[in-house]
């Protein structure tokens, strides 16, 4: 049976500014978008490899201020990603944590912080 993917629901408020961090920073891609009417919530889920994530402006759907953790095994290479965007918003260092991981922390326009990891080898 292959495995199951969990797949989280950040909450947004906003379009633009969730496009600009989580496309024009983060390099995701929005897959599609959902409204039920022009003027209601906007739903929508991105891609990035095997990352995907749904964003919603649905009252109830996320919390804002989630934290979420994503493998990376190519760690480094997305952190110089992040710093040679120069996103405006956020310049997100690498760390290596005393529990053995490399990590790059980022908190999105909403409160939602994403913590990519990679683990280290002995």
């Amino acid at each position: 049976m292959p495995p199951c993917p969990i797949i989280p629901v950040l909450r947004m408020f906003d379009e633009t500014r969730a496009r600009a961090f989580y496309v024009d920073f983060l390099g995701f891609q929005v897959d599609w978008t959902h409204r039920f009417e022009p003027a209601l919530p906007l739903y929508m889920q991105l891609s990035r490899g095997d990352w995907v994530l749904h964003l919603s402006e649905h009252h109830g759907d996320g919390t804002p201020g989630s934290v979420i953790r994503l493998l990376a095994p190519a760690l480094e290479s997305l952190h110089r990603e992040m710093i040679d965007r120069d996103y405006g918003f956020c310049r997100p260092a690498l760390a290596t944590m005393p529990w053995g991981q490399r990590e790059v922390t980022v908190t999105d326009p909403f409160g939602n912080r994403l913590v990519f990891y990679r683990e280290v080898t002995p």
